[in-house]
């Protein structure tokens, strides 16, 4: 017998390399100089402007676009000098931007502008730049901005464009509100989670309601929420779906943003895990099939511990929680030691694994029910007790959870039980995710070739005639597949 593994913290692998570092500079009421009057420069100076600047603009022959910018603002002041700059001009300046078409010129600018103090910025010249601008969203004061390091401004253009069909312009609104509650949520709620907690609630109603205006009637609202709200520590069981990070529930996705610590399987895909907010700790609890794994007793004494100590703590299982996933265990131990307890659920691995196949598990045509059993007892042998009948029914299709040491016995005794040997089955490896893998054939013959086909991974079995329909359309399918991925 295996020594039973102990939970472990875990780290995720941190950031990945950034090509730029995304800062946002604020600069109302300081002083912003442009000389130039290249291409870029009127776009510039607007920008400088909406964000409150006070620009002084030098440029001996400007354009006709650029000598319209004074009259364009909406915020901050432009004020245009038709002749060329000087050093003192860049005197006090905050920030500074090259915008001429000589290159000895933005060069000799530049300088004069670090040597002032400035953050500086020269137009198509990335190797002048201190800071670079890039696409921008624009919810003010929700403020996205799109970088490509310009390699590619066209594809970081797109990005905006989608992110902003996104975005409801009515988020400026919510964030200008959020702005000016701000210091009195913080001197309301002295506790970190708890100032979290209301900002979440916050966010909750404002994508709910994005298209207008909150007023003091919702703070009114969320504040009677925060009154309500129980105190101290709680558990969450959130499914995390069969691996596909984007199988996730958006309660899912709250619950993780929401975790103080998460308690984790194998079994759950790694990218699902960066959608946790950085702070939160996570910690890797080793269930597994047929393999070390830590005793149910450990976690469920952890997770109620950590509880009590006042964390907010999400149990992160593959799949469906209530589906095979010992949630029951985990419920009753909450509610035994009085620790509030909600259950997130997810896409089970049987949904996950038929509508990644395009197979209907209750065909009208060949399904009555559609039942889910599992593969093994507590032991890791075939369960003594499984309704033999129910199996051999022609009209079910059956979802047999963890079935690869069982799985040829399991088979092999439902035929002689009644099943039809012809009847058509398939196992479906890593469900939903990049190795997902699919071997076909009979109850009679299925066996042999999950064997001989060696694929490893979470598994799961499917038995009936519903899916004779869905196991043909693979299989003529699968010429034209190989051909597209030649």
């Amino acid at each position: 017998m295996s020594t039973p593994r102990q939970p472990r913290e875990t780290r995720g692998p941190g950031l990945e390399p950034l090509a730029v570092l995304p800062v946002f500079v604020p600069l109302q009421g300081k002083r912003a100089v442009l000389a130039g009057s290249s291409g870029g420069a009127p776009w510039k100076v607007k920008l400088l402007a909406a964000a409150g600047a006070e620009v002084e603009v030098y440029a001996e022959d400007a354009s006709e676009e650029l000598a319209a910018v004074p009259d364009e603002i909406v915020a901050g002041r432009v004020t245009l000098h038709a002749r060329a700059w000087t050093q003192a001009d860049l005197a006090g300046a905050a920030f500074a931007i090259a915008a001429m078409e000589d290159e000895d010129d933005c060069v000799a600018f530049v300088a004069a502008a670090r040597e002032a103090g400035a953050i500086v910025n020269a137009v198509d010249r990335p190797h002048l730049c201190d800071v670079k601008f890039g696409a921008i969203v624009n919810r003010s004061p929700l403020v996205v901005g799109i970088s490509t390091e310009g390699a590619v401004p066209v594809f970081g253009q797109t990005v905006r464009a989608r992110i902003e069909a996104m975005l409801p312009r009515g988020f400026a609104a919510w964030v200008a509100a959020a702005r000016d509650w701000r210091e009195g949520i913080s001197a309301r709620f002295h506790a970190f989670a708890e100032r979290r907690a209301f900002w979440e609630r916050f966010t909750d109603r404002a994508f709910a309601e994005p298209d207008r205006a909150p007023t003091e009637a919702d703070l009114a609202a969320l504040l009677g929420q925060m009154e309500e709200a129980p105190r101290g520590g709680a558990v969450t069981l959130v499914g995390a779906g069969p691996g596909d990070a984007e199988l996730l529930t958006l309660k899912a996705l709250r619950a993780l943003r929401s975790a103080d610590v998460i308690l984790y399987d194998d079994l759950v895909a790694p990218e699902i895990l960066d959608y946790a907010r950085r702070e939160a700790r996570t910690m890797l609890v080793g269930k597994t099939g047929h393999g070390p794994s830590c005793r149910q007793d450990d976690i469920n004494a952890l997770m109620v511990s950590l509880a009590k100590s006042g964390k907010q703590v999400v149990r992160l299982k593959s799949g469906d929680p209530l589906v095979f996933g010992r949630a029951g265990e985990e419920i009753d131990a909450c509610r035994a030691a009085g620790i509030p307890v909600a259950v997130v659920p997810g896409v089970s691995a049987a949904q996950g694994a038929a509508a990644s196949l395009g197979v209907s598990l209750t065909h009208r045509d060949a399904a009555r029910r559609l039942q889910f059993v599992t593969g093994h007892d507590r032991r890791g042998a075939l369960p003594e007790d499984l309704n033999w009948g129910a199996l051999a029914d022609p009209s079910v299709t059956t979802v047999v959870y963890m079935p690869k040491r069982t799985l040829g016995t399991l088979l092999a005794r439902a035929i002689t039980e009644g099943l039809a040997p012809a009847t058509p089955a398939l196992v479906v490896f890593n469900a939903t995710r990049p190795g997902q893998a699919v071997v076909r054939g009979t109850a009679a013959d299925l066996a042999e070739r999950v064997e001989d086909a060696g694929h490893e991974g979470p598994a799961i079995l499917m038995v009936g005639e519903a899916l004779a329909r869905g196991m043909a359309a693979l299989t003529v399918a699968a010429p034209e597949a190989a051909a597209a991925a030649s």
